[in-house]
């Protein structure tokens, strides 16, 4: 009887020794028992920062797909490998003779893969790049070019979106590719008008001229928002159009992705020339156009002005805060080019940041082998990492990186800002925690750091392949993770 008494004893205590408090699996059990929650994985675990306890956790060693939550994992990795300060440059240069004015030779724009040229997350400052170019060009006494402006973006290879993605993905503006040059987040806004029963007619494009052809199978009817998508292929000139939309518009836009980011900014700089009247005699090229057909040269270059983007702090800021799949795979793929490829070896520039990035982190002492990433932004469903591993980023990150606040800095406050501005509004914790979502198809994520009673915790929790729509998922974590604190 007394040995019957002591296993029933110690079987209580269990949850004691999973959880810290004997409620957190009673609660996430009531989790999965929700409707909506049948076939669901849920990978969660909280803890404390300081002493690296952990309070909570349940099924923390499962790879599970993160979404956005990935974009931790490659800012912070940013922002120790690069440093806050690091900013890109993009210079203008020529190569030939000048004289009298007239370029006998090209006018170059040399990237170095900073997706924030032209950005209207760091407008106005952003859209003076054109400005000082063509002041500076004018200073270096230049007033015609019997050349090309040619967009050197081969810092970077040209696999500019990751092959794990899917086909609705492409030709979106979140899917847009990252590249050696970038500009205006390589996305266009494509104006409609709508009438009910009809198709709708397509008025333009902001900026113009990005997509060549349009083939239009929208359908207008009265609905409330949208279900499009714009379909397309890297380098594409031409775009598809399927799915519903709202009758009775005037101008209904919708964004999709600029197909050669490099090709355009040089027409874009060639245009803007020839209305400051200088001539440019060849048409606009690029890097990768002269290369596929032999006529790359890279000779002695002479330089007019560089400009420089934002701080690296701010890019990780706006990356974390609204989510942008573009900075995040730039970053990535920047990383990359500090590593130091072995012989024989073949690495995209997605790969060479992801072999960096896993070496970075399995030298700060983390557990790496259930890491699994095909890009930076976490667009791909294929990413996999564990809730473990999560957490143990967030917490030396919070304690032992010599960035730490600029990374703390960049995630945005729950119920207030970002991606997360309704998530935990009016709830105990709100005020109290900053935390990165992450969505897409039947995945849900949430990581970061939560404050509660004089103490820092760092939660990871993922739900993967849940039978709801995503507004009631979101709200049902959000009730988990207020029982669990």
């Amino acid at each position: 009887m007394i040995q019957r008494k002591i296993f029933i004893l110690l079987f209580l205590f269990i949850p004691l020794f999973l959880s810290g408090q004997n409620t957190v699996p009673e609660q996430i059990g009531r989790f999965l028992k929700q409707t909506g929650m049948e076939g669901s994985t849920l990978a969660c675990v909280v803890r404390e920062v300081t002493n690296g306890k952990t309070v909570c956790r349940y099924q923390d060693q499962l790879q599970v797909t993160p979404a956005s939550v990935m974009k931790l994992v490659t800012t912070a990795t940013a922002l120790e490998i690069l440093g806050s300060d690091y900013r890109y440059p993009t210079t203008l240069a020529y190569d030939g003779t000048l004289n009298n004015g007239v370029l006998q030779g090209n006018l170059y724009i040399i990237g170095s893969g900073d997706p924030t040229l032209g950005s209207s997350h760091f407008a106005p400052e952003s859209k003076n790049f054109l400005e000082t170019w063509i002041k500076a060009l004018q200073e270096t006494g230049i007033r015609q070019i019997n050349g090309a402006v040619v967009a050197d973006e081969s810092v970077f290879d040209t696999e500019g979106i990751s092959p794990k993605w899917v086909y609705e993905d492409l030709g979106s503006y979140y899917g847009a590719g990252s590249y050696g040059l970038s500009i205006f987040d390589n996305l266009y806004r494509l104006s409609l008008r709508t009438t009910s029963g009809k198709r709708p007619q397509i008025i333009g494009t902001e900026p113009a001229g990005v997509v060549r052809k349009f083939h239009n199978y929208l359908v207008s009817s009265n609905v409330r928002t949208d279900s499009c998508y714009i379909l397309g292929a890297p380098f594409a000139d031409e775009r598809y159009l399927y799915g519903v939309i709202p009758a009775g518009k005037e101008r209904y836009t919708l964004k999709g992705d600029i197909p050669d980011p490099a090709l355009f900014l040089a027409q874009y700089v060639t245009d803007a020339l020839k209305r400051q009247n200088i001539p440019v005699a060849k048409p606009a090229t690029c890097y990768r156009i002269l290369q596929e057909n032999g006529k790359w040269k890279k000779g002695e270059r002479k330089t007019i002005v560089t400009t420089y983007s934002p701080t690296l702090r701010q890019i990780v800021e706006k990356t974390n805060h609204v989510s942008h799949n573009l900075y995040a795979d730039a970053l990535l793929k920047t990383i990359g080019l500090q590593y130091q490829t072995k012989p024989g070896e073949v690495l995209s520039s997605f790969g060479k940041g992801i072999r960096l990035l896993k070496e970075h982190w399995e030298k700060a002492g983390l557990d790496i082998t259930a890491l699994s990433l095909y890009d930076g932004s976490g667009l791909s469903p294929t990413d996999k990492v564990t809730a473990d591993f999560m957490a143990d980023l967030l917490c030396y990150m919070a304690t032992q990186s010599p960035e730490k606040q600029a990374f703390l800095h960049s995630l945005p406050e729950a119920g207030k800002e970002g991606s997360v501005r309704n998530f935990l509004k009016g709830s105990s914790l709100q005020g109290q925690a900053w935390l990165k979502s992450g969505s897409m198809s039947r995945v849900k994520g949430y990581a970061g750091y939560i404050e509660k009673d004089g103490k820092r915790y760092a939660i990871a929790l993922f739900l993967n392949q849940y039978n709801t729509d995503g507004g009631p998922a979101t709200r049902a974590l959000a009730r988990l993770i207020e029982s669990l604190f």
